[in-house]
């Protein structure tokens, strides 16, 4: 009940930030006829998503783009604000997350294509490997089904736990069928992970990079990891979405354009370690 109440708070303030952008956002997004800017409404979580918007703003402007972005920091809410039309677009998710929340709202929503990936990676502020953890040792991990699944998974690669095949990228702690050393899992919001590590409230911590960075600039995910996915092939990387009556328009079309040109290709490798474009 208590975490219900949590992202029902977290929903309505993320919807109440809302209150002064544009109605009519049902509508496909056009160009005016005037040359005047058309307003863009877009839902990011805070790093690194909501700093990269923050860049191209000015690029956009010149582009006839009047862009404006709403920070969420729970994950559950920016699908729901942009299928309610309460922003155009979101920037802060990977497919996986995407097709879980097609799959359980039977909202679709399009993907206009990826812009980068932050690889998961595994966290201790007392251990120097991953395999130093102790007989009954513990484990933080974000709580939503897909992020879950991908810390299982990345336990599973360092040999530590075993799933069962059929349970993919949505495994949870109860398609676990081998734990010989009888590991404890502490599933939390995915923002509340970091600060589980940073207070050593668990051995190891896996944690998104972005909610890293966010709590902790002075962690570097290539150096302080102690386990983390690949780049190449992940298919975790973060994509731009629309509703489905903005698939084809200009104006999302030329927001991508710069969202994926060499200028933020440029910005994400200086900004961010850890980050990697995929474009």
């Amino acid at each position: 009940m208590k975490r219900f109440l949590t992202v029902l708070c977290v929903a309505m303030l993320g919807l109440a930030l809302l209150g002064g952008c544009n109605r009519g956002n049902d509508d496909v997004l056009v160009f005016p006829a005037d040359g005047s800017l058309v307003r863009v409404n877009i839902g990011a979580t805070p790093r690194p998503h909501h700093e990269i918007l923050d860049y191209i703003t000015p690029m956009l402007r010149e582009v006839g783009i009047d862009l404006h972005v709403v920070s969420f920091t729970d994950f559950h809410v920016p699908n729901v604000a942009l299928w309610d039309r309460q922003i155009h677009a979101n920037y802060f998710q990977h497919e996986p997350f995407l097709n879980a929340y097609i799959n359980n709202t039977g909202n679709q929503l399009h993907v206009v294509g990826p812009v980068h990936v932050e690889p998961m990676g595994a966290y201790s502020l007392t251990l120097d490997d991953i395999m130093d953890i102790p007989d009954g040792g513990s484990v933080a991990m974000p709580n939503d089904p897909t992020n879950n699944g991908r810390a299982l998974m990345l336990l599973q690669k360092a040999g530590l736990i075993e799933l069962d095949p059929a349970a993919g990228i949505l495994a949870t702690a109860n398609d676990v069928t081998a734990n010989p050393r009888n590991l404890r899992f502490i599933e939390l919001e995915a923002a509340l992970v970091p600060h589980a590590l940073l207070n050593r409230e668990a051995d190891v911590s896996i944690v998104n990079t972005n909610h890293l960075i966010a709590a902790d600039p002075s962690m570097c995910p290539l150096n302080d990891s102690l386990i983390r996915e690949a780049v190449f092939g992940n298919p975790y990387a973060n994509l731009l979405v629309v509703r489905p009556e903005n698939a084809d328009s200009e104006v999302i079309a030329a927001l991508y354009r710069v969202l994926t040109s060499e200028a933020v290709r440029a910005f994400i490798l200086r900004t961010y370690t850890g980050i990697d474009p995929v474009f």
